[in-house]
């Protein structure tokens, strides 16, 4: 009787996509659309697919349910005998582990679909996958189905929910053009597990977009063919994507957690940057990770020896640079313990507490009863002035502390009270944050490079950088270099 009943609502649901059923709707529009016929966003996927493709309910389901059919046989392979050139019997291992009890995590479907999508992965370098963005997304699609149709969900469900999967993984697809796991295994697997999990908790269409917004944010700018060569790493963002989707599923339906981003700004988002990111960031990656890639003992056979001890002196090269660099990181850090930095209030010791540092420094110097504030943010600062700007005020007017809430919740109060005037201007240099100050026996400048804990690079001063230094000495305020 249920399946008449679902099939019935998915039918009436036809007509949202009269007279034109393959205009491409965005997930917004079809999230508004759910939500006006209080339908859930997998029904809405799967009318938009009868229409379109002129299938009937039935030949959508089986459809989407039997494009799996190779990705399971690759999971169940790598659940037992398969071994992966990268991962080893990672898959098998977890299953062994789990006869014990759940081996990666408490909740049994999680912990299933994780193992499974491992699975998928191992089986994926030994029989290949039937790709979707990539084959890495596969993984966690794959894994999530078959835990599913392990649990007590009916097979009607799960392939309206595997519809889903797969619409979110279309836009995915056309989205990757480069290497990069954020629009590939680790932000799709995500944004999909995210969708999957808050639809069939109960969540409602909206929830599900705001699930998949707070799965994407950590995988934004993620690269992943480096890592693909390197043994081991993959394992963490193919199964790490159904963590993320899990909890980015659990704080939607169980908090009252803010969440004001429209999925399609994220989704364009996570293209544009994708695009903008891989080329950037790759070189930097090879370039550490390279030598420890995956090699083939045969096509080894076949490279120079001229260039097999080229890449062996790289090797050594890169290890070195790699001691070095760390070696600099560990001459610059705190004694134990005082690692910690003084208490930033507003959020973020980058976004509010090296900004405030900066004034506090700049306060220390001036002389002089202040007539004029002109702050300049770098583009990042100045899109975050709701909380930066009050911590910059109130260090450069009171010489306050990152830690002093009184003062960081008046001073801007006090300010329009006063009319002192106060210009705050975005500049597109990155990373840098400025401050002037106009007093009556002068002006008094800070010029820096924003930190995280509260830290700050100080460039250039008035009047001059030698007392910049030494003012931020006098207050305990860490100078990176």
């Amino acid at each position: 009787m249920q399946n008449v009943v679902m099939k019935a609502d998915v039918e009436s649901l036809i007509d949202c996509f009269s007279p034109d059923p393959t205009k491409p709707y965005t997930m917004s529009e079809l999230i508004r659309m759910a939500e006006e016929r209080n339908a859930p966003l997998s029904h809405l996927v799967v009318a938009q697919a009868m229409a379109a493709e002129k299938l009937s309910y039935e030949e959508i389901l089986n459809a989407v349910m039997d494009a799996f059919r190779h990705n399971l046989s690759a999971c169940e392979l790598g659940l037992g005998e398969g071994k992966s050139f990268l991962l080893g019997r990672v898959a098998s291992d977890i299953a062994r582990e789990n006869s014990r009890g759940p081996a990666l995590i408490e909740d049994e479907l999680v912990n299933r679909a994780m193992t499974y999508t491992l699975a998928t992965e191992v089986g994926n370098h030994e029989v290949g996958l039937r790709p979707c963005a990539g084959t890495g997304d596969s993984c966690p699609y794959t894994g999530l189905m078959r835990s599913l149709l392990e649990n007590p969900y009916p097979w009607e469900r799960v392939a309206q929910a595997t519809a889903l999967m797969l619409k979110i993984g279309s836009i995915f697809r056309a989205g990757k053009e480069t290497t990069g796991c954020n629009m590939e295994g680790l932000g799709a697997g995500a944004a999909v597990t995210a969708a999957v999990l808050t639809e069939l908790r109960g969540g409602t269409p909206s929830q599900v977009g705001k699930a998949m917004v707070l799965a994407l944010s950590p995988t934004i700018a993620v690269p992943c063919t480096p890592r693909v060569m390197v043994p081991g790493l993959c394992a963490m963002h193919i199964s790490g994507a159904i963590l993320l989707g899990n909890q980015a599923a659990n704080l939607v339906l169980k908090t009252s957690l803010p969440m004001p981003v429209d999925v399609d700004v994220m989704l364009a988002m996570a293209t544009r940057i994708h695009k903008e990111a891989a080329p950037a960031i790759t070189p930097i990656n090879i370039r550490y990770l390279r030598p420890f890639f995956e090699t083939d003992e045969n096509v080894e056979r076949l490279i120079s020896p001229e260039l097999l001890s080229q890449e062996s002196r790289e090797k050594e090269a890169v290890l070195e640079e790699a001691r070095n660099e760390v070696r600099a990181l560990v001459a610059q850090a705190a004694p134990l313990t005082r690692t910690l930095g003084d208490v930033v209030f507003g959020g973020s010791s980058m976004a509010v507490g090296s900004p405030t540092n900066m004034g506090r420094i700049c306060h220390e110097m001036a002389k002089g009863e202040i007539t004029a504030v002109r702050i300049e943010l770098t583009t990042d600062l100045f899109s975050r002035r709701a909380i930066n700007v009050p911590g910059i005020l109130m260090g450069a007017l009171y010489g306050a502390s990152t830690s002093d809430i009184e003062s960081y919740r008046k001073v801007v109060p006090d300010i329009l009270k006063r009319g002192l005037p106060v210009k705050i201007t975005q500049i597109m240099e990155p990373e840098v944050q400025r401050i002037w100050l106009e007093t009556r026996e002068g002006s008094f400048m800070v010029n820096s490079l924003n930190r995280g804990g509260g830290r700050l690079a100080i460039i250039d001063a008035l009047p001059s950088r030698e007392e910049a230094l030494a003012a931020a000495k006098r207050l305990g305020i860490v100078v990176a270099q």
